[in-house]
């Protein structure tokens, strides 16, 4: 028998195999959580080994019959919307099909939530994740310590940062410090000490890491309201009024600490220069594009512009300007307003703006059962919507994964504990 038969032979045999691919796709979406913190190719080469493994062994029927439930189809929806927005755009081909590519990872969804409605690891992929960051935060301490060892090219480095940048690293820590407040929270009220022992610290480190090495302003808003809204949805009455007395402290505190000190004059002087001379500052740079996205919603509010038309638009708008790293913040270009709703609004008007918050309430609704991991994916859906009202995070790498990857599992996991599930159990 030629080897060529015999490895046929084996794949037919594997093929029918579920105890085989299950487990390879439990595996993959783990090291897809083990790699988001460090590395984008990484990610892509297990979603692909990921998407391979579940194809395998799926029941499209069943899969068919679960895309009629707006939590799926709503996905579908977005990223079709974005490629008949090709029809109607008028910047180049190129960058239509360019501003397709960040929708696609949303297509992953479905598959996810009919894996691990049926598969019993997914708490694999939530550990991993967390394991992962933690190895960051360990790693952000020893590069403040020896900046030379990060793998950023010389003049590209940032305090405490090793790999990606500050926003990615503190979108991951501050979802692991809200999302440890349920098991720890639990762990204490039943006086399993051991266990808190080991989560406490982590979180306090995560904390630590956020206070006196390197956070950003994002996380800084958006931290507290999550914290409240924990507080708000899991504790009694009394101990909200106490979490919001310990919110106002530990901001107080944090406040004063020299990291966030800088952050905040670094705000305040951001503003005054983009208001009195247009200087081209970072938050001076969100408030001009904010503006201008405006402008170009009022020109087209139904459909929008088209598929990859905001750069074209900010060109045009910049006519008569001097353009460039220098010039003034009226007269800068970009592809992304910095802004989840604008960027979709300017593209596919109010109706791309319904498809996204109702995906968004579609994903909500999932998780109304108690627990941590219906906490979880509450929270990750929550942080995007906050952080996504200064950054277009659903469509950037990171972020976008962080939400596909924790809604997806989460939301399957959810599903398998409801009352409604119909699930088929996976081996």
């Amino acid at each position: 028998m030629s080897s060529s038969v015999a490895a046929s032979q084996i794949l037919r045999v594997l093929r029918r195999d579920p105890a085989f691919w299950v487990p390879a796709a439990d595996i993959f979406a783990m090291l897809t959580a083990l790699a988001l913190p460090w590395s984008t190719s990484l990610v892509a080469i297990f979603v692909l080994c990921w998407l391979g493994s579940v194809a395998l062994r799926m029941d499209y029927r069943v899969y068919a019959q679960s895309l009629k439930h707006p939590m799926c189809f709503l996905p579908f929806a977005l990223v079709g919307l974005a490629l008949l927005g090709t029809l109607w755009s008028d910047a180049p081909w190129n960058e239509r099909l360019y501003a397709v590519g960040p929708t696609l990872k949303f297509l992953v969804l479905p598959g996810l939530f009919y894996h691990f409605e049926r598969s019993a690891r997914g708490m694999w992929v939530l550990v991993a994740f967390l394991v992962s960051c933690t190895l960051m935060m360990v790693m952000s301490f020893i590069v403040v310590l020896d900046p030379s060892l990060t793998p950023k090219p010389k003049g590209e480095e940032t305090c405490g940062i090793f790999v990606k940048n500050y926003i990615d690293q503190s979108q991951e820590f501050s979802l692991c410090i809200l999302a440890l407040a349920y098991p720890v929270m639990m762990l204490l009220r039943e006086k399993k000490w051991l266990l808190a022992a080991v989560l406490v610290p982590i979180m306090l480190g995560f904390v630590a890491n956020m206070v006196f090495v390197i956070s950003s302003r994002t996380s800084l808003a958006t931290m507290p309201i999550l914290l409240l809204l924990f507080g708000l949805l899991y504790l009694p009455w009394r101990s909200v009024a106490v979490l919001s007395a310990v919110i106002a402290i530990v901001g107080s505190a944090w406040a004063v600490s020299p990291r966030i000190c800088r952050t905040a004059d670094t705000f305040s002087r951001d503003i005054e220069l983009y208001q009195k001379s247009n200087i081209p500052t970072s938050a001076g740079l969100r408030l001009e594009f904010w503006k201008k996205s405006l402008q170009f919603i009022g020109e087209a509010p139904v459909m929008g512009h088209g598929t990859g038309s905001i750069r074209g638009l900010f060109e045009r708008a910049a006519v008569g300007t001097a353009t460039g790293a220098s010039a003034v913040a009226s007269a800068q270009v970009i592809g992304n307003p910095h802004n989840q709703t604008l960027n979709v609004a300017v593209q596919w008007g109010a109706i791309g703006t319904i498809v996204l918050y109702a995906m968004w309430l579609a994903h909500l609704l999932i998780f109304r059962a108690d627990g941590p991991i219906a906490w979880i994916g509450f929270l990750v859906v929550v942080q995007n919507i906050l952080t996504s009202l200064f950054n277009s995070h659903m469509f950037d790498f990171h972020e976008g994964w962080i939400y596909v990857l924790g809604v997806g599992v989460t939301g399957g996991m959810t599903l398998a504990a409801g009352p409604a599930s119909t699930k088929t159990a996976l081996p």
